[in-house]
C-alpha cells in the first residue's frame, strides 16, 4: 500500500513518528511531508531530526512543492494521514485552501474519494475547529482525534501514543498489535 503522511506543527509529533516507524515495518511504502512548524516541534518535544524520520520514507516532499505528485488527483495514493493535524492545517482542508503540499494532497483524496484521516492535537477546542472538524467530515476526512483511551490499562507514555497509532491502522484496515482490544 502506498501513504502519504503529513506531520503538522501541532504539539504530539511523536505520534507520526511512531506511524511513520510502524507503517515501515509492515512494509508500506510511505511518501513524507514535514512542515516547518512540525521541524521545530520535533526540535521541542524529541530526540528525532526530519533527517532521521527521512529514514521511514520511501519519498520525501517539501511543504511548498505544489508540483509534487501528491498535488494531484492522478497520483496514486492509497491513503493520506496528517499526523499531528493542526488547526490551521484543519481549516485549510475544511475550506479547500491549498496553499501547501499537504492541504493540496489533502483536498486531491477528498475529491478523489481516497480515504483522508485527520489527527487533531488541540485542547479545548473553540467554535471554529469544531466547525472546520464538522466541514472535513462532510467531505469525506476521518476525525481521529489524539484522545488515548485507557481501558488498556497503559503504563507507559509510549503505549498511549500506540493506541492513536492503532487507532490509525484500525481506519487503514492494517493488522496491528499496537494495543489490547475491548473484551
Amino acid at each position: 500500500m502506498r501513504y502519504f503522511v503529513s506531520i503538522g506543527g501541532a504539539s504530539g509529533s511523536i505520534y507520526g513518528i511512531r506511524l511513520l516507524q510502524e507503517l515501515h515495518k509492515q512494509g508500506h511504502e510511505v511518501h513524507l511531508v514535514i512542515s516547518e512548524g512540525a521541524k521545530k516541534i520535533l526540535q521541542h518535544e524529541t530526540t528525532y531530526t526530519p533527517k532521521i524520520l527521512e529514514t521511514y520514507a520511501h519519498v520525501r516532499y517539501d511543504n511548498d512543492d505544489l508540483c509534487a505528485g501528491p498535488a494531484s488527483g492522478s497520483f496514486p495514493i492509497d491513503a493520506m494521514i496528517i499526523i499531528p493535524c493542526s488547526m490551521k492545517t484543519l481549516s485549510a482542508v475544511a475550506h479547500g485552501y491549498g496553499d501547501t503540499l499537504t492541504s493540496r494532497a489533502a483536498s486531491c483524496c477528498l475529491k478523489e474519494g481516497r480515504q483522508l484521516i485527520l489527527v487533531l492535537r488541540e485542547t479545548p477546542l473553540d467554535l471554529p475547529g469544531i466547525t472546520n472538524m464538522l466541514i472535513a467530515k462532510q467531505s469525506g476526512a476521518v476525525i481521529l482525534p489524539a484522545m488515548p483511551a485507557f481501558y488498556h490499562k497503559p503504563e507507559r507514555l509510549d503505549e498511549l501514543v500506540d493506541f492513536i497509532v492503532g487507532k490509525v491502522f484500525d481506519q487503514l484496515r492494517l493488522k496491528h498489535a499496537l494495543f489490547k482490544r475491548w473484551k
